[in-house]
């Protein structure tokens, strides 16, 4: 939980920040040769400091311009964030700009809105500084690619002369439900998906409405964060979207035609992808936590497709009950479970349900998610459907079992079970607690049901469609195609 600071602590702190922000330029650095006077241009990309699910895609993005399309791709992060986590290798640069809190980043602040907006006053002018610096060093950045959750970073380019495209990192269904939202043509709360006028290729019922729009009081900070997306976007010279058109066709058009979107994704490392044309990747080479498990090994002696992999994210926060419900629903299943419990949750489990998950199962707290979902002993994965998450299963083939928390979770498990007919919706009790038995259920659901392969084909179905997107020819390889034609000599 966010920590409240008392408002004189935190003016005198802005203070001192601002004085050491005053003092420390704009720095950057390179994690291989710089290539500055190399044939390709520079493309900067921001994501949100210390969010994984944000940089993740954009890097790999980053990656693919420059395989492809001979860019010089930079990092854009803070300097807490460089400060505490190795830089990307080759082909990337990296480059330092302040949230106002360089000693401890977000945990120093404590408050979700006090951080935004100090990242939003530190944040602008130090990336000013940093695009005004390299342009005077020989290096100005063809464009930048910046996280719309940052919309102060696109003004903020155009202001010193450099073209902004903003990348949206969740599924354009819930890029329609915040955008008509933002425009007033959709008020709140969003109580089911009547009101957004037939824009979706399914109907949400109230338990699939994203959960900021359903209920706007419940997280004031969170919400102007994700509807503040589309503060300013339409001044962006470019908007891409981490989907495929396949995917979600009626949304992408809709979005192509109101806000100008392109599908570019899904933007995965390229080994899951089938892509001979660019250097296999089997990680996205930005870890923010650890990354060291045992699991790969186990895998190897579990049979193929049998494996439950389980993880519901890095933001999650589930209590003890429903951590020993779903523990249960997993052994009773008698299938083999792979089982991430973060390092901060595993006090929440009892010794008697560690004692039970020994007989078939392995709990860490840490996994290589990609290698997990491509292993041929995953059968399927339990998921918070986090946008990542999902389409990395989606990439590998996965079946899904769809259990959301929050945000825009829910509309995209709606998706799952409703429009794509990969997995199964995880449902939940009038306590709003998922209990063993439905986890049982679910499970026996799509390894052992009638329907088994039904999911399994359409997982494959879907796996096939987002490599093609990826492709020479494809869906978003040609989006991807006609943004690098654009700035390739801007």
């Amino acid at each position: 939980m966010l920590l409240h600071v008392p408002a004189s602590r935190a003016t005198q702190r802005r203070k001192n920040e601002t004085a050491e922000m005053e003092n420390a330029p704009a720095t950057t650095t390179s994690s291989t040769q710089d290539g500055g006077g190399g044939a390709g241009g520079h493309v900067f990309l921001l994501a949100f400091p210390e969010a994984q699910g944000h940089v993740n895609p954009i890097l790999q993005f980053g990656r693919h311009l420059a395989a492809h399309h001979g860019f010089l791709p930079t990092l854009v992060t803070t300097r807490h964030v460089l400060s505490t986590v190795p830089p990307p290798l080759a082909p990337f640069r990296v480059a330092a700009i302040s949230d106002g809190f360089d000693s401890g980043g977000m945990a120093a602040c404590g408050d979700a809105r006090e951080y935004t907006r100090r990242l939003a006053d530190v944040g602008s002018e130090t990336l000013g500084v940093l695009l005004r610096s390299e342009a005077a060093a020989g290096r100005p950045p063809r464009v930048l690619v910046y996280d719309p959750h940052l919309p102060w970073a696109g003004r903020v380019a155009r202001g010193a002369g450099v073209p902004a495209a903003a990348f949206f990192s969740q599924p354009c269904a819930v890029d329609v439900i915040y955008g008509e939202v933002w425009a007033g043509r959709v008020g709140l709360p969003v109580v089911d998906g009547g009101a957004l006028r037939g824009l979706l290729s399914v109907e949400l019922g109230p338990e699939d409405v994203p959960s900021f729009v359903k209920a706007p009081e419940s997280y004031p900070p969170f919400l102007e964060a994700v509807l503040g997306q589309f503060d300013g976007l339409e001044d962006a010279d470019d908007v891409l979207v981490n989907s495929f058109q396949e995917l979600e066709p009626k949304e992408a058009d809709y979005l192509a035609s109101a806000w100008r979107f392109k599908t570019i994704g899904p933007t995965v490392p390229s080994f899951y992808l089938d892509d001979d044309r660019l250097q296999p990747n089997k990680n996205y080479g930005f870890n923010i936590s650890d990354s060291t498990s045992p699991c790969l090994a186990w895998l190897d002696n579990q049979p193929p497709c049998s494996v439950v992999y389980a993880s519901y994210g890095t933001v999650a926060d589930l209590d003890p009950t429903q951590l020993d419900e779903l523990g249960n629903g997993f052994c009773n299943s008698g299938k083999p479970f792979l089982w991430v419990v973060r390092s901060c949750d595993e006090h929440k489990l009892s010794e008697e349900l560690r004692d039970k998950c020994k007989e078939r199962g392995l709990i860490v707290s840490w996994c290589p998610q990609l290698e997990v979902l491509s292993h041929k002993a995953t059968g399927c994965f339990l998921t918070h459907c986090g946008w990542n998450s999902t389409t990395e299963a989606i990439v590998t083939g996965v079946p899904l079992l769809a259990m959301p928390q929050w945000t825009d979770q829910p509309t995209t498990a709606k998706y799952i079970e409703s429009a794509w007919g990969n997995g199964v919706r995880v449902h939940r009790d009038k306590e709003g607690m998922v209990r063993k038995e439905e986890v049982e259920r679910c499970i026996r659901e799509v390894l052992e049901s009638e329907r088994k392969a039904e999911y399994r084909k359409n997982a494959n179905r879907w796996m096939k469609k987002a490599k093609e997107a990826m492709k020479k020819g494809g869906s978003s390889n040609k989006n991807i195609a006609e943004f690098a034609s654009k700035y390739a000599s801007y």
